[in-house]
């Protein structure tokens, strides 16, 4: 939970403007347009985390201040940056040791632990190698496990998956989805639509300063509208054929004149069916038709507008 005022919001705001980026206030909340809100959601977690005092109003955490019971909200937290923060000169089980170790734990229980997570995280062939020799997704792995040695209520994920292959954001998107099901709270922040898609239970979409929408992934998916039949046909002529024909059939079809291809809004269970019999009657040779639903970059756009992207945050926790 976030509070700031009014007037501490615009202070906050005034002193990114000083270090030369654009911002303005939302809710109490300091959002950067031009940087499209890194600097402020970096600024969040940090607060959030306990690494550094809000300007003014207040946070909690796990039922905590963050300023005045600082040191239960670390007790109760975990956080991940960007980029992998392993030491590349011992292994990666002295690594989890090494940061259980500084948690308070004992060296048994540290080495125990440390066996756990390596297998959990699939790196137990990898275990007494030297980190230096491990692939960038076997970094940000040993990176996450070694933010569990600790069993946080809470952990905060800061664009976990940014700079890796796809096979590797792929393992990272399996263990937090473990470790939610595990019951840990995941504060996830991500630049990647479908990462939002995929792990968020609520997502936060803001604009020009405010919340524009807020929601589970289907529900602002359900806003754009519902699923879309799109058809390739062989040229401009066929498409204005089938454009008429559907408009009989009472659907409303979609086309640029330029372009091939044509775009019909399915709003009834019978839709589909009426396309595919029109194009099939309609339709001059070979045809592509494909049904797609609505995507989050979908809602970013239709919310936020296409001539101004950079003027948009987005979130999602």
């Amino acid at each position: 939970v976030l509070d700031l005022d009014a007037d501490a919001a615009e202070r906050v705001a005034a002193e990114v403007r000083e270090k030369g980026h654009e911002a303005s206030p939302f809710g109490g909340v300091d959002v950067s347009d031009r940087a499209q809100v890194d600097a402020a959601v970096h600024t969040l977690v940090n607060v959030l985390a306990a690494l550094c005092r809000p300007t003014a109003g207040t946070a909690r955490v796990a039922g905590y201040d963050v300023v005045r019971q600082s040191r239960e909200v670390r007790r109760r937290i975990a956080l991940t940056g960007q980029f992998a923060a392993v030491d590349e000169q011992i292994s990666g089980r002295d690594n989890l040791v090494l940061v259980a170790r500084l948690r308070g734990t004992g060296r048994r229980d540290a080495l125990r632990r440390a066996a756990e997570l390596l297998e959990m995280f699939d790196l137990t062939g990898a275990a007494d190698r030297p980190v230096r020799g491990y692939s960038g997704g076997m970094r940000r792995r040993l990176d996450l496990a070694a933010s569990l040695t600790g069993r946080p209520e809470v952990l905060f994920l800061d664009e976990p998956t940014t700079g890796l292959d796809p096979a590797a954001r792929l393992a990272a998107w399996t263990v937090v989805e473990r470790l939610v099901r595990d019951g840990t709270t995941v504060v996830l922040t991500t630049q990647y639509l479908d990462e939002a898609d995929r792990l968020a239970d609520t997502i936060t979409v803001l604009a020009g300063g405010r919340v524009v929408a807020s929601g589970a992934p289907a529900d602002l998916k359900a806003r754009v509208g519902g699923r879309t039949a799109t058809a390739r046909l062989a040229g401009p002529d066929a498409v204005r054929a089938a454009a008429r024909a559907l408009r009989t059939e009472g659907l409303g079809p979609e086309y640029d004149p330029r372009r091939d291809v044509i775009a019909v809004p399915l709003t009834g269970p019978r839709d589909l069916a009426v396309v595919a019999r029109t194009l099939d009657a309609e339709v001059m040779g070979d045809y592509e038709l494909a049904v797609t639903a609505p995507t989050l970059d979908d809602v970013y756009l239709s919310l936020t507008g296409p001539a101004r992207p950079d003027a948009a945050a987005r979130g999602a926790s």
